[in-house]
């Protein structure tokens, strides 16, 4: 490998390195600020003990899952039919424990900054006002941004690193034949990723969202309590529910995201070397290994333009939420594209000097592709503001329809949530254009990294949203004045439109993703060869059946997955409404305020509820496309993949923007006086309706998507052949 390689790769992990370090100094900074207010603190304290208990036993059921699924990749390493497979083999198995490991500690160190910054957001608000209470819901956010990207990135480049060294000692020197093998064996990094995420998703989602619902039901509706009301039972879990499912899943998820656009664009790259070997083009399958790399300096160039960002954010303490958490985001989006012109420009060239091509594309249109990729999703984040912010119209509209009743509600936020789909499938669709005429199939892999890259900075905003939300249940519980309350929902309803913006990033990054992630197994197996062999479709050799089969099915998983969740929410809500039901009836002291509610039974339900519930949603993920390859072939999985990016994708984006319109819009209905009216009523009900679309059912689509892909990538050496049973039948 050049010289140059190792210099930047040995930038990016000290890029990383130095993040991390970076987040234990806010971390650290943030426990130091006092909490005046004992109340506050005790309550806390209750909150964190809550989420750090579910978290240990949600990894008893992971780690052995965990441990089996990488016995299995070391036994697949000594199947021929495996040998050349992603992510397969007992160096794999390594990646994958890593990986999985990796994104858990994410996920706890996020969590754990969360459940100490949420009191100090509620102090500050009743100490200082809202710019101090902003600064420190910002910084807690900023932790897990920083952490997500900085320890994604340093397992990730460390793994590939170490790997590469290791091969090419043994390879003879063969730096070519090093980072095939190296960037083969890191796909099972993703993929450990994509397993803790999917179990952190959608345990966490189920917790959180069956303790809200059940909250909401009994103390709102039927109490007539507001929202975390200390005598609620379930206001404990409600505000442990979004440290578990917001902040610990979230992270888990983004870390996903984060890692496994990285890994597609170094497996697309991958193509372009052996198609230079396969030419005899040995030269030039070496400068090609700059492709390789090239998505790793990207994101490296993405945390430093976070961490200014952040830094620039917290040297002052702003007074616009919105405002300011707009302007993280523009200023990191900025100094990436400034950034990535100078790592295209001279980073991208032959040894004569001249650019480099791929697919006839020169190396400067790189910087388009990242542009077009940070430009989608920018557009893709203010599409999701424009139609979940009480700023613009639909909110408006869904709060009107709100005075007519329950029903009304419900379908002006169903019309919402659908209508919203158009413009931003409009938008991803231009971006991929874009993408692909700048830089061919690997622009589409440089526009998902480019989207990505600011991953810092778009989770920081994100979870800013949770922190403020438990700011706030914190602030009613401890009985803090009624102007502190007014602080923190003007931050909340801020966060739920970040929350909002973060998650129609993640779709839009997850379209990119999938996409690159399906094009490689389409190039893997030979499926893309089989399509265009021939021009005439008389002559195309892949059978049609087995074809639409696959595309019917990959429509269907994701409804089916998105049942089970739901379901599982409603009945794990169902469980928690009938304890909440029974503490008001056999206590009548709770309602009173001479009793205390026993919020420990609370806890209990959603951890075992969420706990049980996830694990049916996983096996569906998991074996799903491996029986369909093995069911229908590569013809029939390649379609599955098409059928189920298509379906996902739209279910996301629906799920997220209406959930956030009816969340916003109940909070509005709040805000301008009409609380407790039966317009704010209504207003419940659709907010509890959207809570499992939003916060449990939509998010898990694009990890659904992308653990699909990754699965049908290690399938695809296997099937390359055309063997299926459906081959089997048909001869």
């Amino acid at each position: 490998m050049e010289k140059v390689n190792l210099i930047l790769l040995t930038c990016v992990l000290f890029i990383a390195a130095i993040t991390i370090g970076y987040v234990f100094l806010i971390y650290h900074k943030i426990k130091k600020l006092k909490v005046v207010n004992k109340d506050v603190a005790n309550n806390a304290a209750y909150i964190r003990s809550g989420a750090i208990t579910f978290l240990k036993r949600e990894f008893k059921i992971i780690v052995p899952f965990i441990a089996i699924v990488a016995l299995v990749f070391v036994g697949l390493g000594f199947i021929p039919a495996f040998k050349s497979a992603e992510g397969v083999g007992w160096e794999s198995a390594i990646c994958f424990v890593v990986g999985a490991t990796f994104s858990a500690l994410a996920g706890l160190v996020g969590m754990l900054s969360a459940t100490n910054a949420n009191s100090r957001t509620a102090d500050a608000a009743n100490e200082h006002g809202l710019p101090r209470a902003l600064h420190v819901a910002f910084s807690g956010g900023a932790v897990l941004g920083l952490c997500v990207v900085g320890f994604g990135l340093i397992g990730l480049t460390g793994l590939f690193f170490a790997a590469y060294g290791i091969l090419n000692a043994t390879n003879g020197g063969d730096s070519i034949k090093a980072v095939l093998e190296a960037s083969h064996i890191i796909t099972g990094y993703g993929l450990g990723c994509s397993m803790v995420a999917l179990f952190g998703r959608v345990g966490g989602g189920i917790y959180t969202k069956c303790a809200d619902v059940g909250a909401d039901i009994v103390g709102k509706i039927e109490a007539n309590i507001d929202e975390d009301d200390a005598r609620n039972p379930a206001t404990i879990a409600d505000n442990v529910g979004d440290n578990v499912g917001d902040i610990a899943g979230m992270s888990s998820d983004l870390c996903e995201s984060y890692v496994g656009s990285i890994v597609s664009a170094m497996t697309l790259a991958t193509v372009f070397i052996q198609t230079e070997l396969g030419k005899g083009q040995d030269a030039l399958a070496n400068l090609n290994i700059r492709l390789v790399i090239f998505p790793l300096a990207l994101a490296g160039l993405g945390i430093i333009a976070s961490i200014i960002s952040v830094l620039i954010i917290r040297l002052r303490e702003w007074k616009d939420p919105q405002k300011t958490l707009d302007i993280a985001t523009y200023i990191a989006v900025g100094i990436v594209i400034v950034a990535s012109v100078f790592l295209s420009v001279f980073y991208l060239r032959n040894a004569d000097g001249s650019f480099m091509s791929v697919d006839g594309h020169a190396a400067p249109w790189a910087i388009a592709a990242v542009a077009a990729g940070l430009a989608c999703g920018v557009a893709v984040g203010k599409i999701a503001e424009i139609y979940t912010s009480a700023d613009y119209k639909t909110v408006k509209h869904i709060a009107k329809e709100s005075e007519t009743g329950h029903a009304t509600n419900i379908i002006a936020g169903f019309a919402s949530g659908m209508k919203s789909t158009a413009a931003t499938v409009i938008a991803l669709s231009v971006g991929i254009i874009l993408a692909y005429f700048c830089f061919g199939i690997y622009g589409i892999g440089l526009a998902a990294v480019g989207m990505l890259s600011t991953a810092g900075i778009t989770i920081s905003v994100d979870g800013y949203g949770p922190i403020s939300d438990n700011a706030g249940g914190l602030a009613q519980m401890s009985g803090l004045r009624p102007e502190v309350r007014e602080i923190t929902d003007h931050l909340d309803a801020v966060g739920n439109t970040t929350a909002a913006v973060g998650k129609g990033f993640c779709t839009g990054s997850a379209t990119f993703t999938a996409l690159a992630l399906v094009l490689s197994y389409g190039q893997v197996s030979g499926l893309i060869e089989d399509i265009t062999a021939n021009s005439a479709y008389t002559n195309m050799t892949v059978d049609v059946t087995p074809f639409v089969i696959g595309i019917l099915i990959g429509v269907m998983v994701p409804f089916l997955f998105s049942s089970l969740v739901i379901n599982s929410v409603g009945k794990a809500a169902n469980k928690m409404v009938l304890e909440i039901r029974q503490q008001f009836q056999e206590h009548p002291g709770i309602l009173a305020g001479t009793e205390k509610p026993d919020y420990n039974r609370c806890i209990d339900i959603a951890t075992r509820a969420s706990l049980k519930e996830m694990i049916v949603p996983g096996i569906v993920a998991v074996v799903t496309p491996i029986l369909v390859g093995v069911l229908l072939g590569k013809a029939g999985l390649g379609a599955l993949l098409i059928g189920g990016l298509a379906s996902s994708g739209m279910l996301a984006i629906f799920m997220a923007n209406s959930g956030g319109a009816w969340d916003n819009a109940k909070k509005y209905i709040e805000q301008i006086g009409k609380k407790g009216t039966e317009a704010h009523h209504a207003a419940v009900t659709g907010d509890t309706v959207g809570d499992p679309l939003k916060d449990t059912a939509g998010p898990t689509m694009d990890i659904l998507i992308k653990l699909m892909s990754v699965i049908a990538l290690i399938m695809a050496p296997m099937i390359s052949s055309g063997w299926s049973v459906w081959s089997l039948i048909v001869k």
